[in-house]
């Protein structure tokens, strides 16, 4: 086993500092953003929220990048890095301005649905490539804790975003009406997308990878064309590690059930724990289950790098799926007060799994298939988020409040906790072809 050091010394990595800042700024815009959305379409007076609406809404969001995306995602492989998520946050930027435009104009249909569907694809693409290049910036023994700096603050910052969102609106909702407030907190985050484009450009070309050697594929006008083809090696790549495939499903099995209490506990904040006819207090409500979920993915983050040293990554991870069981199974017979800090306790568990696959799928897949492996991630856990969502809309009741959807995600977990504890983990080895730089 790798042993983690201490993540202080990472501050001391000026390009690991970087990428830090540009993750952080791109996906505080994301909270911003999706507090917009979140607003306009479950929170509005004349919308009334359901289990089918909330679950739609997430399949707004993930399942169409989960069929198109991967594609995308095997170019992560074939181009610099860096230049794909320069573009990306820009392309992004362009296509907030018209969503802004569309809400101000509260418009649905299928334009609107559309240039939402863009958004959140290029978000996944941009989150996947600063993964991938993770490895080239830091040494192996710090991946734990720079995933966790990485991937937490980001998830914080996106949390804090939101917040920031809803004070924001609040303020708007002063001086204009509802749909354009909305619309006035998407013009922000495009701006702030713009912001993060331009930070991208204080990392070198090649700085996120692939190095230049393996670029070198890319000069045809086949090459992606290749690269869709490319899919299927990154599937039977991480098919050949089973760390690493382990590591996948554990997450989408989490993330998964996670989204199933979420669509429970949006409900319950919408339509039980509050008057429905004032969806203001339900979300104001949910801003407090988002701000406990929040600390509890900071406190996985900041425990998981100092007991995955002392406990191993498989059975920290086994633990935590075991754990996150005990607030999933809670949830039913939760109240205003329990809510948030039964999202705390289950987030927290979730970032410690989260965290600790990662750095597992960083140290088993080397460089010239880590795009085309996140890609195939980011895939298998936005279906099972969708499937989740899906799951929950069929069985609950339009106030959120039921006992079936928490009993089997517990459950879920704790048979995929036993199956992982009967198996012989390999250990850790230096399969990556690349080199730091």
């Amino acid at each position: 086993m790798v042993k983690e050091r201490t993540p202080f010394k990472l501050f001391n990595h000026p390009r690991f500092v970087r990428l830090l800042t540009l993750r952080w700024t791109s996906q505080w815009m994301d909270g911003i953003y999706q507090s917009a959305l979140a607003s306009f379409v479950l929170f509005s007076p004349e919308r009334q929220a359901t289990a089918g609406a909330t679950a739609g809404a997430f399949a707004l969001m993930l399942l169409p990048y989960s069929l198109i995306g991967p594609f995308i995602g095997t170019v992560l492989d074939r181009f610099p890095r860096r230049q794909i998520v320069l573009f990306a946050n820009s392309i992004r930027a362009l296509d907030l301005l018209l969503v802004a435009w569309l809400l101000i104009k509260g418009q649905t249909g299928a334009i609107f649905v559309i240039t939402v569907l863009v958004a959140f694809g290029i978000n996944r693409l941009i989150l996947a490539g600063l993964s991938a290049g993770l490895p080239h910036l830091v040494e192996r023994e710090y991946l734990v804790s720079a995933n966790a700096l990485a991937v937490t603050g980001g998830t914080v910052s996106t949390v804090v975003g939101a917040g920031f969102g809803y004070l924001l609106r609040r303020l708007f909702e002063g001086f204009f009406p509802p749909d354009r407030a909305d619309g006035l907190l998407v013009l922000a985050a495009s701006l702030g997308y713009l912001i993060a484009a331009l930070l991208a450009l204080r990392l070198t070309k090649n700085s996120l990878g692939p190095l230049p050697e393996e670029l070198a594929v890319t000069h045809n006008r086949r090459a992606i064309l290749d690269a869709l083809y490319d899919l299927n090696s990154g599937i039977e790549y991480l098919r050949s590690k089973g760390d690493a495939t382990l590591a996948v499903v554990a997450v989408s099995i989490q993330r998964g059930g996670v989204t199933a209490l979420t669509v429970s506990a949006l409900l319950m904040e919408r339509n039980f724990l509050h008057d429905p006819k004032f969806p203001d207090r339900g979300l104001a409500g949910l801003a407090t289950v988002i701000t406990g979920a929040g600390i509890g993915v900071v406190l996985g983050a900041v425990v998981t790098p100092p007991l995955v040293q002392k406990f191993g990554r498989h059975r920290w991870l086994r633990v935590n799926l075991a754990l996150g069981a005990v607030p999933a199974l809670m949830i039913a017979w939760s109240n205003a007060i329990t809510l948030p800090l039964l999202a705390l306790w289950l987030s927290a568990c979730g970032q410690a799994v989260k965290v600790t696959c990662d750095a597992l799928l960083q140290h088993h897949v080397a460089d010239p298939f880590r795009g085309r492996v996140f890609s195939v991630y980011d895939m298998t856990v936005n279906i099972c988020i969708v499937l989740g969502a899906s799951a929950a809309s069929l069985v609950l009741p339009i106030n959120g409040r039921g006992v079936v959807v928490p009993m089997g995600v517990a459950l879920t977990y704790l048979l995929y906790t036993a199956l992982l504890t009967g198996r012989r983990f390999r250990p850790d080895s230096p399969t990556m072809s690349s080199t730091l730089r």
